[in-house]
This record gives structure tokens, C-alpha cells and sequence, in this order.
């Protein structure tokens, strides 16, 4: 670990261990990296979403956070890693939940069939991995003062994902290298829980790292593609998505326009 970064307890291998005793008990992150199926539904997804599914969530109690960020067309031409199903990918959005875990997932499933049913859902959407994850690591950089536990709750300006898959590095990424970098407040890392896997899925046996921005994307990206690529990265060589996207700002979802002639 850097002397610029302060460190988060690794989690154990139960799902149900506590990881902070404060009031934001996060123990999972349920993701979903989602492509946009009609080009011209970006708005109305966006419309959809965060004013009315997101918000929806928090009626369940075991639901600390939710923040969904959107690759624009700067930041896919930017990517240095998207593999197949990846590289369709529009957005990625990250629920953040505590205990009781697994009754957490049941009523965050339930409530989608409710809304589903009641038409409340959008429906030309493809989900290319989504499913919950378990938190392995967390540090913050020395610089932001909040501690690991919430530097996921700081407000940013997009976040840089990298996913995995396959066997892991030795000893996992190091996250202190990321906060290392200028415009990385903090940095989380996730791995596959699929003891708590139900639909949809699977998560397989990937691996997820997302450090969380407090500069613009386009100016910290090349330094964390270059740490990514290096001989001596903290990943694995089995990298299938590393690139950033940027915090989406309400009612200002014009980023695709152009690609439907608006």
C-alpha cells in the first residue's frame, strides 16, 4: 500500500461479514454494464432511470447507494480494452447494498417484477454482465480525508472500470497504485459472489475494479490505461474491459443525439 492511500478492511469470504461498523454497511455492489439496444432510446432510458427506477430503489432499506455513469462517444473511442459484449456497452450502473444481504437481493428482484409488471421498466436494453459482487479491497487517497468506506459515496466525475476475468493476478490489483494517480479519489475492487447469484446473471468468474474520479475522465484515463497495460500491472494479463465513463448529470442526456439525426 502507498503512503498515499489509506486502506479499507479486506472482506472475508462470508458474504454476511460486516465490513464497517458505521451507517453505511456496504457489502456488495450490484452492477450492470448495459448496451442501449435502439439507438434512438437514450433519452428515454435516461429519463427512465434516473428518475424513476433509481429513486425506486431506495425504498429498500438494505440499499446504501446506486450511481449509474454513461460511456459517451469520446469515452469509447478512448477505451484500451473492451472484448466482445463489452465493447457494445453504453452504461455501467452500481447498487451498493448492506445487510442482511441475501433479503437485500430478494426484495431488489422482487421490486423489479413489480415495477415490470406495473410498466415501469425499459425494455430495449441488453445487460452484458450484471449480478452482485462481493467487496475484496477499498482504499482512498491520503489527499480526499473520507475514509475508504465512503469514498464511493463522494461525489465524482466518472469512474474508470477495469473487469477481469479468469485466474487473478497474485494478491489481487494494487489498489493503492490507482490512488496514486492524479484524479483517483478512491478505488474499490469486486469479486464474483455467486453464491448470491439469481436472475440475471451469471457473473461468472469475473473480477471488477472501479476507481472513482474526481477529475475529468479524459484527463485521467492515460495515466490508468498506461498503469493497465504496464509490464508490471496490478492485473492480470485476462483484462476484458478497462476504460472510463463520466457522471451523468440530470436532464442533460444529449450525448447520442447526433447518431439519430436529432
Amino acid at each position: 500500500m502507498t503512503g498515499g492511500a489509506r486502506a479499507g478492511r479486506r472482506r472475508g469470504s462470508e458474504p454476511e461479514e460486516a465490513l464497517t461498523s458505521g451507517p453505511v454497511d456496504v457489502h456488495i455492489g450490484f452492477f450492470s454494464f448495459t448496451e442501449i439496444t435502439d439507438p434512438r432510446g437514450h433519452r428515454s432510458y435516461n429519463a427512465w432511470h434516473q428518475l424513476d427506477h433509481l429513486p425506486e430503489q431506495y425504498s429498500i432499506p438494505g440499499v446504501a447507494h446506486g450511481q449509474r455513469w454513461v460511456a459517451t462517444p469520446a469515452c469509447r473511442r478512448a477505451w484500451t480494452r473492451a472484448d466482445a459484449g463489452f465493447d457494445r456497452v453504453h452504461y455501467v450502473t452500481i447498487y451498493l447494498m448492506g445487510q442482511p444481504v441475501v433479503a437485500t437481493l430478494e426484495a431488489f428482484r422482487a421490486l423489479a417484477l413489480r415495477l415490470r409488471h406495473a410498466g415501469r421498466f425499459f425494455e430495449d436494453r441488453h445487460a452484458h454482465l450484471t449480478g452482485p459482487f462481493a467487496i475484496a479491497d477499498r482504499v482512498a487517497a491520503e489527499r480526499v480525508q473520507v475514509s475508504a468506506q465512503v469514498v464511493a459515496l463522494r461525489p465524482n466525475l466518472g469512474v474508470y472500470v477495469v473487469v477481469e476475468s479468469g485466474a487473478p493476478a497474485p494478491g489481487g490489483p494494487a489498489l493503492g497504485s490507482l490512488v496514486g494517480v492524479a484524479g483517483v479519489a478512491g478505488a474499490w475492487s469486486f469479486t464474483a459472489a455467486p453464491e448470491l447469484q439469481g436472475a440475471p446473471g451469471p457473473v461468472g468468474d469475473h473480477r471488477i475494479t472501479v476507481c472513482y474520479l474526481d477529475h475529468p475522465p479524459s484527463e485521467v484515463s492515460p495515466q490508468l490505461d498506461a498503469l493497465v497495460g504496464a509490464a508490471s500491472s496490478p492485473f492480470s494479463t485476462s483484462v476484458v474491459f478497462a476504460g472510463a465513463f463520466e457522471t451523468i448529470v440530470p436532464w442533460a442526456w444529449d450525448w447520442f443525439d447526433d447518431d439519430v439525426g436529432a
